[in-house]
């Protein structure tokens, strides 16, 4: 006996050392080994023993890091060597917001673990509250049971047998109850995330309509599309995304309507990617399941309106939510989708189509109308009588062709400017931007003032774009027409558009055409993208996507 003592004073300095287990602890491992399979544990080190094992930690998972330090995924019956691992494997400890508070509750020795700033107070002191009142006697149908099925007042509880399985709920804000001789936790749903109320999306405005918008939280975002849509089939899976992110991923669709291929290509996709992380949320992982490369245009829609995202998954489109966004991507897409704004559908079917061409209209003049204008100026003979008006009067000091670029360049920069100054100096950026910079720059001679004119148009129509991403390829191309125009002349504008749409023609949005209904043609639903059709008129889903059920309405409604 005199031995071992000696031994445990020997180890003496390492007695608060992660990674070190008591003597006490060992035995209890050796006497019960062949009474039950072996559980966790921990050798006992130096110091310098426990800092060499850190240096040498290459695990590439969080499985790999446990199974490092304990030997097994398993939770270990002794809450030191569970305390210990979590000091190697989350910084238990050493991270000021990780907790690990040990209680005893019946004679029982337990520990609670959690994340300071994600648990919700109030509903850990309930719980805490009710375990206070408990004797030994109520644990006489064993420990475990008793907590989990009794005596923890607390509506989503589960059990957990592998540690991984417990710090992965604990990093997403649940808190995880640990039991001396148990091998089993009981994880509890005490999130309270950092949120902001919905409000109206600033891309996505309308007159009349809902102001709700969806938030940087997933739930949230979820409910807001559940309270539109009480439909039995409408389901959404939860996933995790990145070995280090372990970002939450919910995959949404009507199962009765969408196509079950196209779920089944987006789950595989969602569930094969193999990556550190997406903390840029749903950008990245747009184009980690899409690979899309260089393309400037968007193969996705982005929204924040949950109002369109129910109408697009009752087309049957597939939706998906990345936790931290408060975006949503709608796919497939066509080029006509990113197009069309939901002001349009909240008027009569007469002024949404006026609103809808005005649209169009912008959108044209934004690819096309400074590349015709140049082309005019370069060869008066392509004027006809009727736009005799149009033309430079005055000459600059610098090509035309450089003024569209310097200008193209310069709306870009002060765009950029207006999304990085302070909400009281943008009144200020603006002034300075259409008097010293616009209206001097015409003086002075470097600008004409049909550039100026033209310019202003071009941005407009790219601003009343309603897909921002298509807006920004737009003006590419457009780029992309004055430098040949510039350089080719007519046969230049001629080839360039045809090369465009050769382009578009091309795109696939997720194994759709881009350009539907106009190549490959549908007249019939190419007339409800040029009109907006009357609700009781509009019978069909669209079926470019597949749906698996077309009908909206009886057709004799």
């Amino acid at each position: 006996m005199d031995q071992e003592n000696d031994h445990i004073r020997e180890h003496a300095d390492n007695e608060n050392m992660p990674g070190f287990i008591r003597e006490s602890d060992r035995e209890e491992q050796e006497s019960d080994k062949n009474t039950r399979p072996e559980e966790p544990h921990i050798g006992i080190w130096t110091k310098k023993e426990v800092q060499q094992k850190r240096d040498a930690e290459k695990s590439d998972s969080l499985e790999d890091s446990i199974i490092y330090w304990q030997q097994s995924d398993r939770i270990s019956r002794s809450l030191a060597t569970t305390k210990r691992t979590l000091e190697e494997v989350i910084g238990l400890g050493k991270s000021f917001d990780v907790v690990f508070r040990e209680m005893s509750f019946a004679g029982k020795k337990t520990g609670m673990l959690f994340i300071n700033g994600f648990a919700n107070s109030e509903i850990m002191l309930e719980i805490l509250k009710r375990l206070t009142y408990l004797t030994p006697d109520n644990l006489s149908a064993g420990a475990m049971r008793s907590f989990f099925e009794m005596y923890i007042p607390h509506v989503q509880v589960e059990k957990a047998e592998e540690l991984s399985v417990v710090i992965k709920n604990i990093l997403i804000g649940m808190s995880a109850f640990f039991i001396e001789g148990e091998q089993t936790a009981i994880i509890m749903d005490t999130r309270n995330y950092p949120v902001r109320s919905p409000e109206e999306p600033s891309l996505e405005r309308v007159v009349r309509g809902a102001r709700d918008g969806f938030t940087e939280t997933m739930l949230t975002n979820v409910a807001l599309v559940r309270r539109r849509l009480r439909d039995p089939g409408l389901k959404f899976e939860a996933f995790q995304v990145g070995r280090r992110t372990q970002t939450d991923v919910s995959l949404a669709y009507i199962d009765d309507i969408a196509d079950k291929l196209e779920i089944e290509a987006v789950r595989k996709k969602i569930t094969s990617l193999n990556m550190d992380g997406i903390p840029l949320a749903d950008k990245q992982l747009e184009e980690a399941i899409l690979h899309r490369g260089w393309s400037p245009y968007p193969h996705v829609r982005y929204s924040e309106r949950p109002d369109v995202v129910a109408s697009h998954l009752l087309e049957g489109r597939v939706v998906i939510f990345v936790d931290t966004s408060p975006s949503v991507i709608i796919l497939p897409t066509t080029f006509f989708d990113l197009c069309q704004h939901a002001e349009e559908n909240r008027q009569t079917a007469f002024m949404g189509t006026y609103l809808r061409w005005v649209r169009f209209f912008g959108i044209f003049a934004s690819l096309f109308l400074l590349p015709l204008w140049l082309l005019i100026v370069m060869h008066p003979e392509f004027k006809p009588d009727i736009l005799a008006f149009v033309g430079p009067h005055d000459k600059a000091k610098i090509p035309l062709i450089a003024q569209f670029l310097l200008v193209e360049f310069g709306v870009d920069l002060m765009r950029m400017a207006a999304v990085h100054t302070p909400t009281p100096l943008a009144s200020a950026m603006g002034l300075i931007a259409a008097i010293m910079i616009g209206d001097i720059a015409v003086k002075t001679g470097l600008f004409i003032n049909e550039v100026i004119l033209y310019m202003a148009i071009a941005a407009i129509g790219m601003f009343a774009t309603p897909s921002y991403e298509l807006g920004l390829a737009n003006r590419m191309v457009r780029l992309f027409l004055l430098v040949a125009v510039a350089i080719f002349d007519g046969p230049g504008l001629v080839v360039g558009t045809t090369l465009y749409i050769l382009f578009l023609t091309f795109q696939r949005s997720y194994n759709s055409p881009y350009l539907w209904p106009f190549i490959p043609f549908n007249a019939k639903a190419m007339a409800a993208i040029l009109f907006r059709v009357p609700v009781m008129s509009s019978k069909q889903r669209p079926s470019f996507n597949k749906p698996r059920d077309r009908t909206r309405m009886p057709q004799n409604e």
